[in-house]
């Protein structure tokens, strides 16, 4: 038997500490993007479907469909697959980029 709880494109996270909106929040083998502020203790929403720009390490190109990782460390999107599973690019960044555009989901 199941019981629908949610659609699904966000997800109630209870924060450890606290986080901005805008945030990515690891989530061991996902990423989530805080909706809002969620204060430490408080639940709020992660989003865990869509296209999110999301900073990216330096001098790191990356096209179209290859598929990227983010760093908790860092806190950027790398192409480390040892690092947290983002998703995938849906835009070309040149190395000169400071961002790149991650279907996560």
């Amino acid at each position: 038997m199941a019981k629908y709880i949610q659609k699904g494109n966000t997800i109630d996270y209870t924060a450890t500490a606290a986080i901005a909106a805008g945030d990515v929040v690891s989530l061991g083998s996902h990423i989530g993007v805080a909706a809002g502020d969620i204060p430490a203790g408080a639940v709020g929403a992660l989003a865990v479907e869509g296209v999110f720009e999301i900073d990216k390490t330096a001098s790191l190109a990356i096209s179209t469909g290859d598929a990227v990782y983010f760093s908790t460390s860092t806190k950027k999107v790398t192409k480390t697959d040892t690092d947290v599973p983002a998703g995938w690019a849906v835009a070309d960044a040149a190395a000169a980029d400071t961002v790149v555009r991650v279907k996560i989901g």
